[in-house]
């Protein structure tokens, strides 16, 4: 079998789809995951790297702040392998590209803070309005709060799903392509930003929800015998 190197993003370990696949919460999870992870690396000499220091620590901080143990915490540090991707080599070139996404990402979240903006200006002006409130600093922080507070909410979630779905707009997302076509490496994610991206860039995708089946079937197939209690 020729070896194989993946590229994972933060999404290829938390993926929700790949969470219920797996069974239990978040930690046993990723910790399942990269148990198999480990498995490859050890018996069929697959690599599966991560983007360092982008992805590494928003993997890390994302598994800290959802419960996840030291025992997971270890794993990632264990298993996978972490590599800074030379932006100034892969052509793309990709260090215009790195500062267009990070720019980019500026920007959409500009436009969302001046937008938030207004409509707490806006709510704020028409509870000031139609209440007994002689100043504005009158109405009570708790009407302000669950009143305004639940319609910037339901904006913010809008606005990301519009502008943001679909688009590079983080540096790990970046890094993990650059690191993927510096290693000829497939790209393993759920990020529809990063699966269009790595289609045009001519990389192999891999869907997070997929990554750990067809890594237990390379398993099964090569060893059976020390895999049959993982599937």
């Amino acid at each position: 079998m020729i070896r194989q190197r993946f590229v994972l993003d933060t999404s290829a370990l938390t993926d929700t789809q790949t969470r219920e696949l797996e069974g239990g919460n978040l930690d046993t999870a990723m910790g399942g995951i990269l148990d198999i992870i480990a498995e490859a690396r050890l018996h069929l000499g697959i690599s599966c790297y991560i983007p360092y220091p982008s992805v590494y620590t928003e993997m890390r901080e994302f598994a800290k702040n959802n419960g996840c143990g030291e025992d997971t915490l270890a794993k990632i540090d264990t298993w996978l392998v972490k590599k800074t991707p030379d932006r100034y080599e892969v052509k793309i070139p990709s260090k215009i590209f790195y500062d267009y996404v990070d720019f980019m990402r500026g920007r959409i979240n500009k436009g969302m803070n001046v937008a938030e903006d207004a409509i707490w200006e806006s709510a704020t002006e028409c509870l000031f309005r139609t209440t007994k409130a002689k100043t504005k600093s009158e109405i009570e922080p708790d009407i302000e709060r669950n009143v305004i507070g639940g319609i910037i909410s339901s904006f913010r979630d809008k606005y990301r799903n519009a502008l943001r779905y679909g688009i590079l707009d983080s540096a790990p997302d970046i890094d993990v392509l650059l690191l993927a076509k510096e290693l000829d490496a497939a790209v393993v994610a759920s990020d529809m930003g990063i699966q269009k991206w790595a289609e045009q860039l001519g990389l192999r995708f891999v869907e997070a929800k997929s990554f750990p089946s067809m890594i237990k079937e390379y398993l099964k197939r090569i060893k059976p015998e020390k895999v049959a209690s993982m599937i």
